[in-house]
């Protein structure tokens, strides 16, 4: 993709990731200003546990397709999406064991839609985690987000109703999920 790059957050980047999520997430009436999940949202990855991948607009001097250049040259001048990838260390109730990842926050910026930027951060995830030896990927959705479930339906990723889960009372997210072969195709 021309004029962007997929690579993993720098440290000095995470508030203006917890901006992109809350923009995301807001935009499609996903999260109200009133939200108890918005300061997780927010601060995602912060601590350290996981993979943050970010889409940044590379500019005119950047190179696109790089998945882990950090050296400062590459580095792009604006964020557009990001995706987490959690591992079993500080996974939430999802995961079932070691050799399993959680999908979290995939968030693209309004403006930045329709030019297949989640369905990129997507691959990049599924990737990233084949690379780590990370053998099944569930997530979590809401069941609103239709246009989520197309894009992890298209990528390979089926339903889990038995993982579904409720944080609350009166919200149910409902799992999907991925088992990976070493190539991380599926």
């Amino acid at each position: 993709m021309a004029g962007v790059q997929i690579r993993d957050a720098l440290r000095e980047e995470f508030d203006e990731l917890g901006h992109v999520r809350l923009a995301a997430y807001r935009a499609d009436g996903f999260l109200s200003p009133q939200s108890t999940y918005a300061p997780t949202l927010r601060t995602l990855g912060a601590d350290g546990l996981g993979h943050v991948l970010v889409a940044v607009d590379a500019g005119p001097s950047g190179s696109s397709g790089s998945t882990n250049s950090t050296a400062p040259q590459d580095v792009g001048t604006r964020i557009l999406g990001t995706v987490m990838l959690q591992g079993w260390a500080g996974a939430g109730e999802i995961l079932a064991g070691p050799e399993e990842a959680e999908i979290r926050a995939l968030a693209v910026l309004p403006e930045a839609r329709g030019i297949g930027l989640g369905q990129t951060l997507l691959a990049a995830v599924i990737g990233r985690a084949a690379e780590i030896g990370v053998r099944r990927l569930v997530l979590l959705t809401q069941p609103e987000m239709r246009a989520a479930h197309r894009l992890y339906e298209k990528a390979g990723f089926t339903r889990l109703p038995e993982r579904d889960w409720s944080p609350e009372p009166g919200v149910t997210l409902l799992a999907y999920s991925r088992v990976l072969d070493g190539d991380g195709l599926g």
